[in-house]
């Protein structure tokens, strides 16, 4: 058998140029750039930096062009929010690409530890970044410390920025001036003084659901009138949400006021947003604008939120004996057990005879006889008829009703007078007792000592007139909120019908403040206005 022998073949090695050249050739490269702003010379930037980066790359015969990637207007100290950033890094876990060119560090990332995780993680897949400013080869042994330094320079940059924008903004605050945001404040526009303009079409929209919202009606309910109602809340977004109601009801600028500073960022790095709950100052500007609502009707407004907000449970699972604030039933947060306190509940009784509407009060549903022992099961059509028999012991005499809730609550809750003076008195003898003391200081000069009495009589005196400004302050203010409950008490009055022939959850919701139930027998109904009529209940 013929074996043939072994021949070995030597390929003779390349020339380095040559294999270095087709080395070269191989490598996809891609490029990153990013400008900060929105502005219009940024946006040139932006175009001129995708232009170099193309020519760069497709006129290098060595290189393949693997995409541009670049963000406009975005953030540098975040990458979550530069989404051709995160598609460059994916195509590099996608071995799509050999070679990352930008600008600098400060472009790729100011803020120093998403630099490094991102230029540590191509490193490992073989990827070099090259910072053209610095420099610097993301592969080079040295670099990590090179780009640490640079990176935290660029993050530092940032910081220093921030510090600076955010100072200049609290300055501004402090000065007066309010930054206000149009495109999300429903009834305003911009106005030729740059404060808000009223759009008067909005601004009856939003004074009608301040009105509703007073007489009862719940958000959910708010926001399905409108819908019926057939009333758009913008051209872009025309269906109204429950945050587009809650915001209308709690923002102070429909009153005329401006509170600035309600949210502030943690960090310029995760400029996460929180609300200020007290961390920092805020500043308000009272009467910066007309307003659309008065401020008594928008202080009612967030008191009532506050009142439904207390009638609410914890969490739906929490037995409390308290609900979630419902616009169906008026007597679902008005009407307690007179034993335990509780809320009632309504429930309906399916029997074979047909269906029994009845309110049972929340701790018997829920614990049994435990806790209250002998609240009673009241049907609803006897307890309408009784709470509309108390209320039309009322309304008749409206204009007798009116004068004696006045009188009784002026008596009950403004206060008498502390003292004969007055504000300006105060502050004209606070001016005479610094001119004395002024007087005195320069007498003194030499022996202050000598004149030790009369300086502690001044002083005594100025001490005690700055406690009676700060109490008569306290009481204008309490005059102020007892005016106001006089007036609504009275207006609720004025407004009611003189006779209510059915049940009508608006009216209870307007005129009822609490029915307790005192027996099967028995309820005592309690009036917004104070007034308390107990209405025997006939089944």
């Amino acid at each position: 058998m013929n074996e043939t022998a072994p021949r070995v073949i030597k390929i003779p090695a390349k020339p380095e140029s040559v294999r270095q050249a087709e080395l070269q050739r191989q490598l996809r490269v891609a490029a990153y750039c990013r400008v900060s702003t929105k502005e219009e010379d940024q946006a040139n930037s932006y175009e001129v930096q995708k232009e170099y980066y193309t020519d760069k790359i497709m006129s290098n015969s060595a290189w393949t062009m693997a995409g541009i990637f670049a963000d406009k207007g975005i953030t540098g100290t975040s990458v979550k929010k530069r989404e051709d950033f995160m598609r460059m890094i994916r195509h590099c876990r996608q071995r799509k690409i050999d070679v990352v060119l930008t600008k600098s560090v400060s472009r790729f990332a100011r803020n120093t530890v998403d630099c490094l995780y991102y230029t540590r993680a191509l490193k490992e897949l073989g990827i070099a970044v090259i910072f053209e400013k610095e420099n610097i080869n993301s592969l080079e042994e040295d670099s990590e410390l090179r780009i640490t330094l640079s990176g935290a320079f660029a993050q530092s940059e940032s910081e220093s920025i921030s510090a600076n924008v955010t100072w200049g903004k609290r300055r501004a605050m402090e000065s007066g001036k309010a930054t206000i945001q149009y495109k999300y404040l429903y009834g305003y526009r911009r106005g030729a003084d740059d404060k808000p303009e009223i759009i008067p079409e909005e601004a009856e929209v939003v004074r009608w659901i301040y009105e509703r919202y007073l007489a009862g009606a719940s958000t959910r309910m708010l926001r399905d009138e409108l819908y019926e109602q057939g009333v758009t809340y913008s051209e872009k977004s025309p269906q109204w949400t429950l945050p587009h109601i809650k915001s209308i009801l709690r923002n102070e600028k429909y009153c005329g006021d401006v509170l600035m500073q309600k949210t502030f960022q943690q960090d310029v790095i995760n400029r996460k947003v929180i609300k200020n709950t007290g961390q920092l100052p805020m500043y308000l500007i009272e009467n910066h604008h007309e307003g659309i609502v008065s401020r008594e009707k928008y202080d009612a407004v967030q008191a009532e939120m506050v009142r439904r907000k207390a009638a609410k449970s914890p969490s739906k699972r929490a037995t409390t004996g308290l609900a979630a604030y419902t616009s169906r039933y008026a007597l679902s947060d008005r009407l307690v057990c007179g034993e335990c306190g509780t809320l009632y509940r309504r429930c309906t009784w399916t029997r074979p005879d047909g269906k029994r509407v009845v309110w049972r009060c929340v701790s018997r549903l829920d614990y049994g006889k435990k806790y209250c022992h002998s609240s009673p099961t009241l049907d609803e059509a006897p307890l309408q008829q009784a709470i509309i028999a108390a209320l039309n012991t009322v309304l008749p005499d409206l204009d007798g009703r009116i004068r004696q809730i006045t009188e009784a609550l002026e008596a009950e809750v403004i206060p008498f007078p502390g003292s004969g003076m007055s504000l300006g008195d105060i502050d004209r003898r606070l001016a005479e007792l610094e001119v004395q003391f002024q007087k005195l200081l320069e007498k003194a000069a030499d022996d202050p000592i000598a004149y030790g009495d009369q300086f502690k009589e001044i002083l005594d005196e100025q001490t005690a007139l700055k406690e009676l400004r700060a109490t008569i302050l306290a009481e204008s203010r309490e005059h102020a909120e007892a005016d106001r409950r006089i007036k609504d008490a009275a207006g609720m009055l004025e407004n009611a019908v003189p006779h209510i022939a059915e049940w009508d959850e608006t009216a209870i919701r307007q005129l009822v403040a609490q029915v307790k139930v005192l027996s099967k027998s028995e309820i005592s109904v309690t009036l917004k206005s104070g007034i308390e009529i107990r209405q025997s209940i006939l089944n």
